[in-house]
C-alpha cells in the first residue's frame, strides 16, 4: 500500500458523524444541515437541456485535452470576468472532471517527492490539499488564518528556508471556510516569491462568483499576473467550477487554466489518468459558462439569504457577511465541538466544528472555537436554521 495512506486523517464528515454517533437529535424538528457545501439553487434548465439532447454522445470516446469549444468557452470567460488578454484556448486551459480531482491530482504531477518537499497551504483548509501533498510524497505545511490577519494565510511566518523548499502553494480566495479575499498587491507578492524560490500556485478559486457587490468581484491570480505585464502567467494555475457559479456540482465540470508548460505536462499526466469530462457535460458547460443571467441571479439569492441570515442573528452571535462565498466562520461561545453536538440535539441543525478543517501549526488549530454554516439551503430554511441556532445560544 502507498505509505501515504497511513498519513491520511479521516475526512471532516466522517469526524462529524463520530461526533454525533452517540446522540439523538430532536425529533420534532426537520433536519436541517448547514456542514456540507453542496448548492440547493435550482441548476441552470437550459444546461441541463443542452445535456439531455446531447445524451447520445455517450457512444463517444472524450479526449483528455476536452472539445475546443469547450477550451474556447472557458478562455473567452476568463477574458471577460478578469479583463485579461486573449488566453490561448489550446495551450493555457485545461477541462477537468471536477476541480476537486484536479486540485489532488494537479500534485502528482508536479511535486518531486522527497523528506525536504513542502506543499504550503492555508490552515483552515479543503484537506484535498493536504492528501495530495501526502500522496505525493511531500509534507503539508499549514499557515495559520487568523482574526489578526484578516483571516488570510499568514505569509510572514514563512521562513525563506521554508519558501527554498516550497514545490507548491495551494491558496483559496475567496477562502474556505473563511469567505475572506486576497487582494491583487497581495498576489502579487506571492507570484514574486513563487518566480524568486522556483515554486508553483495553485489558485482555488470556485467561490470566486458568489460576491456582494457587483461592482467589485474578487480578484484572481492571472489578472494579479496580467496586471503586472505578465500573460505567461509562469508559475500559476487556476482551477475553476460550474459547481458554486452554476449550481451544477454534479456534472463534475471544471478547468485549470494558467502556465502552458505546466498544463502540458498535467495534460500528460491525465492522458493516462484517465479522467476526462463527457462530451455531453462539455457540450452543457460550453453553455453555462457562455451566460452570465443565471449566475447574477444566483448572486442575488445568496445576498438576499446572508442579509436575513445575519438579521436574525443580530444581538446573539458576532458574526458579519464573508468577503465572499457562501459561508459563515462564526466564534462559538463553547468550544466547537460541544456547539456542534448542542445544536444538534436540541435543535437538529447542523454545522461543521472548525477544528475539523484545520491542523495544529505553530502551537494552535486556528480553527477551534468556530464553526462552519454554509448557507446553501433555501432562504427559509437558513431563516429557520438561525433562528433555532439563537434558540441554542439562548439556552447556553
Amino acid at each position: 500500500m502507498h505509505p501515504g495512506l497511513e498519513r491520511l486523517e479521516p475526512y471532516p464528515f466522517t469526524k462529524l458523524q463520530a461526533l454525533f454517533s452517540d446522540l439523538t437529535p430532536a425529533a420534532d424538528k426537520s433536519a436541517i444541515a448547514l456542514s456540507i457545501g453542496e448548492p440547493q439553487h435550482p441548476s441552470p434548465q437550459f444546461v441541463l437541456d443542452v445535456i439531455a439532447q446531447n445524451l447520445h454522445r455517450l457512444a463517444n470516446y472524450p479526449t483528455s485535452a476536452g472539445l475546443p469549444e469547450l477550451r474556447g468557452a472557458i478562455a473567452g470567460w476568463l477574458t471577460r470576468r478578469y479583463c485579461l488578454p486573449p488566453i490561448d484556448a489550446d495551450s493555457q486551459v485545461l477541462p477537468v472532471n471536477g476541480t476537486r480531482e484536479a486540485l489532488f491530482s494537479f500534485a502528482q504531477t508536479v511535486v518531486t517527492p522527497g523528506t525536504g518537499a513542502l506543499v504550503m497551504s492555508p490552515n483552515p483548509f479543503y484537506q484535498i490539499y493536504e492528501g495530495a501533498a501526502l500522496l505525493a510524497g511531500a509534507t503539508p505545511h499549514f499557515i495559520n488564518c487568523t482574526r489578526d490577519t484578516g483571516l488570510l494565510p499568514d505569509f510572514s511566518s514563512v521562513t525563506a528556508e521554508q519558501w527554498q523548499q516550497c514545490q507548491l502553494l495551494y491558496i483559496c480566495s475567496p477562502g474556505n471556510p473563511t469567505g475572506a479575499v486576497m487582494s491583487t498587491p497581495q498576489l502579487q507578492e506571492l507570484i514574486r516569491l513563487a518566480r524568486e524560490f522556483n515554486f508553483i500556485i495553485a489558485s482555488d478559486e470556485c467561490y470566486s462568483e458568489i460576491y456582494f457587490d457587483e461592482t467589485s468581484p474578487p480578484p484572481g491570480l492571472l489578472q494579479a499576473c496580467a496586471a503586472m505585464g505578465d500573460a505567461d502567467y509562469r508559475n500559476c494555475v487556476v482551477f475553476h467550477s460550474l459547481s458554486k457559479r452554476s449550481n451544477l456540482p454534479g456534472l463534475r465540470s471544471g478547468f485549470v487554466a494558467g502556465d502552458a508548460a505546466i498544463l502540458r505536462a498535467f495534460l500528460q499526466y491525465r492522458t493516462y489518468h484517465g479522467c476526462a469530462l463527457p462530451i455531453h457535460h462539455q457540450l452543457g458547460s460550453i453553455a453555462a459558462w457562455n451566460d452570465e443571467t443565471h449566475v447574477k441571479a444566483n448572486r442575488q439569492e445568496y445576498r438576499e439569504k446572508f442579509a436575513a441570515v445575519l438579521a436574525e442573528f443580530s444581538g446573539h452571535l458576532a458574526v458579519g457577511a464573508p468577503d465572499a462565498g457562501f459561508y459563515l466562520w462564526p466564534e462559538t461561545p463553547v468550544s466547537d465541538t460541544e456547539f456542534a453536538r448542542q445544536l444538534y440535539t436540541g435543535e437538529n441543525v447542523i454545522v461543521l466544528p472548525g477544528r475539523f478543517l484545520a491542523r495544529e501549526s505553530d502551537g494552535r488549530n486556528p480553527g477551534v472555537n468556530r464553526v462552519r454554516m454554509a448557507l446553501v439551503a433555501t432562504r427559509a430554511q437558513c431563516v429557520e436554521a438561525a433562528r433555532r441556532i439563537v434558540h441554542c445560544l439562548e439556552r447556553l
